[in-house]
């Protein structure tokens, strides 16, 4: 099965359509597929319900899709650098399921698990728990939290071989794996593809039987979202 597509729309035709559940992998501007969402925003599909820890920045990342007006509700933990996702939420444009971090990246993994639900504390006596069932285990309460399984799942790693392997670089990785392995279908951006064998078995951080679809982006611009340097 060939999984490399040519770039990085043919990597989206037929697989992305208006109304879905998506999830996007970085933190920040680290580790986004910046090619993959640039392909999302030509398509012109809309409606998405988007789970991201952010929503990029202005100008850069998902704030490309903030700014056509694609995404209808944001599924995140962090929305602090944004200025159009704090104005489309404000004017009650934009959706917003705030999730505490730990949760957001637990409610991935435990989708691409096969575990429809899990019990945690984060977020017992506030607003994140208002409408969920509370349970009591050894004396402490927990809230109960779904799992999320997008439909589509965009993704960026460092390398891939050709059946999907993949091996991410540096703190690159942060919410990748957890967004690949939760996505029915999971579409990986890659600087660099290598032949299978290529990577030891060690090396792998997420095996090819997540993974359906493969773009290469060799150059991509990797945008510093705050840049500090000394006096």
């Amino acid at each position: 099965m060939n999984k490399i597509f040519p770039n990085a729309h043919a990597a989206l035709d037929g697989v992305v359509r208006s109304g879905q559940l998506m999830a996007v992998g970085g933190f920040g501007l680290c580790g986004i597929p910046e090619a993959l969402i640039e392909a999302l925003k030509d398509t012109g599909v809309k409606d998405l319900t988007v789970i991201s820890n952010n929503a990029g920045v202005d100008g850069f990342g998902l704030g490309k899709l903030l700014e056509t007006r694609q995404i209808r509700k944001m599924i995140s933990s962090y929305v602090g650098e944004n200025k159009e996702f704090e104005r489309q939420y404000l004017a009650g444009e934009l959706e917003l399921e705030f999730t505490p971090q730990g949760t957001l990246a637990e409610k991935l993994r435990a989708g691409g698990a096969g575990i429809p639900a899990f019990f945690t504390k984060t977020g017992v006596g506030t607003m994140v728990a208002e409408g969920k069932e509370l349970r009591e285990f050894d004396g402490e309460t927990y809230v109960m939290e779904r799992s999320l399984v997008p439909d589509v799942s965009l993704v960026k790693a460092d390398v891939a071989d050709k059946s999907g392997n993949l091996r991410f670089r540096l703190t690159a990785r942060n919410f990748n794996p957890a967004v690949a392995m939760a996505g029915r279908v999971c579409i990986v951006e890659v600087e660099k593809i290598v032949e299978v064998g290529e990577l030891a078995p060690d090396d792998i951080h997420l095996p090819g039987i997540y993974v359906h679809r493969i773009v290469h982006n060799a150059n991509p611009e990797k945008r510093i979202e705050k840049r500090t340097t000394r006096a």
